[in-house]
């Protein structure tokens, strides 16, 4: 029989007010096998992983269960120090009652009553356990970073400075992402440009760095430390080696009626184009679905034109495949569609734009050259409308989303102060729900709006835009005036709320990676480990994990680098010993476990066995890929047969731990 020792943390008041600890601990003393139970005011701390150390070489403890907060926060820290003190680190059990006890109680006797029956069930497991021993596996010391915005960039840029080399996988001819589509930003309202350009430049002439622009992933195989990814090098249809970026090719194409997507079709470009005057690479990409050449064979105007003949209509795309240490998803936002809000009369009248349409109208690299002009006639607009909230905290998440999109506040203040600054003969109304500004210098950037520029801020919401007589009328309500507004405006511009880029969702199925309702990358935990994914070896940075600025989106790309770093930094990685065994005498090779296992860690093999008689017979077994498996337990609740069972979380472990609580 086990010799176990129990301790029960009082976890300050967080336990001990809902749970008589002393009780507790009174009780597991009675359990089989425990020779030794106490309570401490704080088992975390140094003074309670000493207690435990000194217990388990005085008393020779072989288990130890210790009652405290969740094992997501303590259970690494007691099992090193325990393994400090020589005893196996899987031979200790923690009983949570901190999360299932006393935060979910307000009675002390039933928070009690529930204390002591997971007490009895960690005791019983601790039963069953035996020592395990962790494999090691080695690491590919290269990272991919997918997106290339400025969160992948930004980390990139950190991984290629600690001498790590990475990849960037972009699905748009371009890095740079949405921050190249935007003007100035907040709060100092200096220019996007003159802050990514220069770090757009430093990715691509950084030689740890290897842009892939135009790419996508399309599979990942292996786990963290040794990824396998596939990734498809769209046809551009223009050599990247050779051309020079000199744009004489976009000037000659004849087909110049594409809707530019950079500009957000406010206005065309050419078939063949490069997507601004700073993209990186600084390459002409041709466009299949307008190309005359690509569509009828006819043309040909660029390649003759082009005097490095870089242009090469035969271009296929290309699959590689790369060998990864650490996969980072920097994969972005975008703004919703509009398609659901046509009380605000944005599919009615072109002078009713997106918050990101009007980046391009003010920017100076935009289609109306910096100049405010309304889409529909080009006049100068004298009254501006901003609605905030557009498809944001919406409920039921029918039509928007349930929540708050975080940034619209600011660049709304935004907006309307550079148009005050601009324009000072320009009315501007921004009707709120409420301000949120929390950020460094975000709430005194508000106050100046309105103080200093003469914003209109209205607290209300606005209830229909009509387009009528080359005017939009906006019917509205002033909550602090309690009135009904009627403006004539003759702009609108709606703060659309931003959503995960649709390459999140299979990108996450690829990854194994978890996601949340809402389609945004969850973090493992969300206080202690915001830029890890649960799945191993997979980082989050930026918006992909949920809406932030720009400043945020930078600090998370330094966070989730830094992971990347400390990971490739190791010659060779710890592997979890909880993973699945297959046990070949029970398996009926129904391969029922390879097919439910996420991480491709279960194969089959045709093993010979000893028959009846002195005879071989040939079976067809499963074996399991001890670095693969990641321990989810799937394949062994899917085993007809029973032969999958997983080490530390055996069938057996898990019904001594029922039988415990229910006696």
């Amino acid at each position: 029989m086990q010799k176990i020792g129990v301790f029960v943390c009082w976890c300050g008041s967080n336990i001990a007010a809902t749970v008589d600890v002393q009780a507790v601990s009174d009780a597991l003393a009675r359990e089989p096998g425990v020779v030794f139970s106490t309570n401490y005011q704080y088992m975390c701390s140094q003074a309670g992983q000493d207690m435990i150390q000194e217990k388990i070489r005085e008393l020779g403890l072989t288990g130890v269960v210790v009652c405290s907060c969740s094992p997501r926060m303590h259970e690494a820290t007691f099992r090193k120090a325990c393994e400090k003190a020589g005893l196996n680190p899987y031979m200790v059990e923690i009983a949570n009652i901190r999360e299932q006890c006393s935060w979910i109680h307000k009675d002390k006797l039933s928070g009690t009553e529930k204390a002591v029956l997971l007490g009895k069930a960690a005791v019983a497991k601790v039963h069953l356990n035996s020592p395990l021993t962790a494999g090691e596996s080695p690491v590919t010391k290269r990272a991919l970073v997918i997106g290339g915005g400025i969160a992948g960039i930004q980390t990139a840029l950190d991984i290629a400075e600690a001498g790590f080399p990475v990849d960037i996988v972009e699905k748009k001819p371009t890095i740079g992402g949405k921050m190249t589509q935007i003007d100035k930003t907040f709060p100092t309202l200096d220019c996007a440009a003159c802050i990514l350009t220069p770090k757009m430049v430093d990715a691509a002439q950084n030689e740890n760095i290897n842009i892939l622009s135009y790419s996508e992933v399309e599979a990942v195989k292996g786990f963290v430390g040794n990824f396998t990814v596939t990734i498809r090098r769209k046809a551009r249809f223009v050599d990247e080696t050779k051309c020079t970026g000199c744009g004489l090719c976009t000037e000659k194409c004849p087909q110049k009626k594409v809707p530019n997507e950079f500009n957000l079709g406010l206005d065309t470009r050419r078939a063949i184009y490069i997507p601004f005057a700073q993209a990186v690479p600084k390459a002409a990409a041709i466009d299949p679905n307008y190309c005359t050449m690509l569509k009828t064979g006819k043309c040909g105007v660029c390649s003759k034109v082009c005097t490095v003949g870089a242009i090469d209509y035969q271009q296929k795309d290309e699959l590689l495949e790369r060998e990864y240490g650490a996969i980072v998803a920097a994969t972005g936002f975008e703004p919703i569609s509009m398609d659901k809000f046509d009380e605000f009369a944005y599919s009615q009248s072109p002078d009713v734009v997106t918050s990101l349409e009007f980046e391009r109208l003010m920017n100076a690299a935009g289609p109306t050259g910096g100049t405010l002009l309304r889409p529909s006639d080009g006049t100068h607009p004298h009254t501006l409308v901003f609605v905030q909230c557009v498809g944001s905290r919406c409920d039921g998440g029918e039509k928007g989303k349930p929540y708050c999109s975080k940034i619209c506040c600011m660049y709304t203040a935004k907006h309307a102060m550079l148009t005050r600054e601009k324009y000072p003969d320009t009315e501007v109304y921004v009707f709120y729900i409420d301000v949120r500004t929390p950020g460094k210098n975000f709430d005194e950037f508000y106050r100046r709006a309105v103080e200093e520029y003469g914003v209109h801020y209205v607290k209300g919401m606005v209830g229909k835009v009509v387009p009528e007589n080359g005017k939009l009328k906006v019917q509205a309500s002033d909550l602090l005036g309690g009135q009904q507004l009627h403006i004539d405006a003759d702009m609108v511009v709606l703060a659309a709320a931003v959503e995960p880029d649709k390459s999140a969702r299979p990108l996450a199925t690829m990854l194994t990676a978890s996601m949340d309702t809402n389609d945004f990358f969850t973090e493992a935990h969300p206080k202690l480990r915001p830029v890890e994914s649960p799945t191993a070896g997979v980082f989050l940075s930026g918006a992909c994990q949920g809406p932030k600025d720009i400043p945020e989106t930078v600090a998370q790309a330094g966070a989730a680098a830094a992971k990347v770093i400390g990971l490739l930094s190791k010659d060779r990685l710890t592997c979890n010993p909880c993973v699945a065994r297959s046990d070949e005498l029970m398996c009926n090779g129904c391969s029922a476990c390879e097919k439910v296992c996420p991480y491709g860690a279960i194969t089959y093999i045709d093993k010979e066995f000893r028959g009846p008689n002195r005879t071989t017979l040939l079976r067809r077994v499963a074996q399991v890929n001890p670095a693969v498996c990641q321990g989810c337990g799937a394949c062994t609740v899917a085993c007809p047969s029973g032969a999958m069972d997983l080490q530390g979380f055996s069938n057996a472990q898990i019904m001594a731990e029922v039988d415990a609580i229910c006696k």
